[in-house]
């Protein structure tokens, strides 16, 4: 079984949007794939109620009891090691990572950015695009990589700027693609490797 630690934040929606598709596709069965944790670094999270639900092993790990960035990171790889990830899916998990914890798991770490990259990285992307008089936004999933955003983009969604837009109205249109591409993007990293894998077996 291949395993995937989310790391969320909060609410926790891009998540459950994974576990929703992960139940419905039966990605145990038909990929020998599942969620088999959930990490925060805050005890509110909303998104932890869901996953316990769910009957998914779920952790928290405050930040603000390290002393740096790296102590924490540290602690956080141990944590999700444990799990033995194939894929790590950053889900809303507000911290910037430190380039040992992306090094460690270069190739198997995706991200979710609520812009076209390379398109406003980095904060107020709705706020951002609206003030640039942008005619369409949208979402990004990519792998991540010691420098922020910039990272080989695995997926995207393109949404229109509709007259009258607020960037609260514009995040809303957004984050439903964030529903549909995420999920989809992390299902796409599973079939990539099994026929990777499958090549391989072949040609051996």
């Amino acid at each position: 079984m291949k395993n995937i630690v989310i790391l969320i934040s909060g609410g926790g929606s891009n998540m459950a949007a994974i576990v929703r598709a992960a139940e419905r596709e039966d990605w145990e069965r038909k990929l020998g794939v599942r969620v088999a944790a959930v990490l925060s670094n805050r005890a509110d999270a909303g998104g932890l109620a869901f996953a316990q639900a769910r009957g998914i092993a779920t952790q928290v790990l405050d930040h603000k009891g390290f002393d740096s960035r790296e102590d924490f990171d540290a602690e956080l790889a141990r944590r999700v090691d444990a799990y033995a990830p194939d894929l790590v899916v950053l889900a809303g998990f507000m911290r910037i990572l430190s380039p040992g914890f992306v090094d460690h798991y270069a190739g198997r770490l995706l991200n979710i950015h609520p812009s076209l990259l390379p398109a406003f990285p980095g904060l107020q992307t709705h706020r951002r695009a609206l003030a640039a008089g942008c005619k369409f936004a949208g979402v990004t999933v990519h792998q991540v990589t010691s420098e922020l955003d910039v990272g080989p983009i695995v997926e995207q969604a393109v949404v229109p700027v509709m007259p009258g837009d607020t960037a609260d109205t514009l995040a809303a249109r957004v984050l439903t693609q964030e529903h549909v591409i995420y999920p989809r993007a992390v299902r796409g990293f599973f079939q990539r490797a099994a026929v990777c894998q499958a090549v391989l077996t072949t040609s051996a």
